[in-house]
């Protein structure tokens, strides 16, 4: 018998062999990948990553290795070595770059003061803008074919000038670099204008409208307000316009002078592909295209990212 008011036995120190029915505080790996942003969505990229492998990745390594093989030999950098060492083929790529970069220019400079009026609502907005863009549903071919109608020799501008007396004999407008450059700047033009409009529409007005408040005016809020929000735009839209331009081939066979003038690189990677079918050569002269445009790409995105580092102000 035990006494009354006895204290309790000590508690047994023996571990315990229960097994705890506690939850493991680490997260399944389907959660460590969600939060990495790996899930069952991501799938939804494998269609345009096998379009990019397909149609970009795949030609590119395939030209690039092909212009390795120079057809007559003399070692993989034979054709490089063709390229710049003849004055003729090295020529193309200084012209390209003076129609491309002005052209470039030019469409990014013209494209901001049309957005900046066309981007708060007025009467007829939407017939404007589907004016200033409507060259895109052209194409370069239509659009030389224009150029020719109309700045030819027997177009109706030097019709005109010679009828009121202002010249005695038609103008050079086409078959030189004036024909490349506006039909350049005719389609590469809509392009910079509705990215420049939506880099434009995408800056808080409220920015704008504090820089108001304190007296800012017009030119003032321009430049010290919106120009800085824009530039990084403008970088991404003359990138954009280059490329385009640098590329250029159908204007310089149809309103240019493939011979002389406006004998562009492209031309010449046609010529020595498919007129003298050396096609390591022809591929050679592209990853030299692509090389320029990639240096000139990666110069304008450094001086965007020095010019301007914090945020853009956007809507969302």
């Amino acid at each position: 018998m035990t006494r009354t008011g006895a204290p309790p036995p000590p508690p047994s120190t023996r571990p315990s062999t229960v097994p705890s029915t506690r939850p493991s505080t680490r997260p399944a790996l389907r959660h460590r990948l969600a939060e990495r942003g790996v899930d069952r969505t991501l799938l939804l990229l494998a269609p345009g990553a096998l379009f990019l492998v397909l149609l970009f990745c795949y030609p590119f390594l395939y030209g690039l290795q092909l212009s390795f093989q120079p057809k007559s030999g003399g070692g993989p950098l034979a054709n490089y070595r063709t390229f710049f060492s003849d004055p003729y083929l090295r020529e193309t790529l200084w012209i390209t770059l003076r129609l491309a970069v002005p052209v470039a220019l030019l469409n990014c400079l013209a494209a901001v003061p049309v957005a900046f009026r066309t981007r708060g609502p007025f009467r007829g907005r939407r017939t404007v803008t589907t004016l200033l863009v409507m060259p895109i549903t052209l194409g370069t071919v239509l659009t030389a074919e224009g150029l020719l109608g109309y700045l030819g020799p027997n177009g109706w501008l030097n019709k005109a000038l010679i009828g009121i007396g202002l010249i005695d004999e038609p103008l050079a407008l086409v078959h030189n670099y004036w024909g490349v450059f506006a039909s350049l700047v005719i389609t590469g033009f809509p392009f910079s204008y509705l990215l420049t409009l939506s880099y434009l529409t995408g800056i808080d007005p409220s920015l704008e409208q504090a820089a108001a408040t304190l007296g800012a005016g017009r030119r003032q809020r321009f430049r010290h307000v919106l120009l800085p929000l824009l530039a990084p735009g403008l970088a991404i839209t003359f990138c954009l316009s280059f490329v385009l331009a640098f590329a250029v081939f159908p204007s310089a066979q149809l309103v240019g002078d493939p011979r002389g003038s406006t004998h562009v690189i492209s031309i010449e990677a046609y010529q020595a592909a498919f007129q003298k079918f050396d096609y390591a050569l022809g591929s050679a002269i592209a990853m030299v295209m692509a090389a320029v445009m990639l240096a000139v790409v990666v110069l304008v995105l450094a001086w965007r990212s020095m010019l301007y580092r914090g945020s853009t102000g956007g809507k969302g």
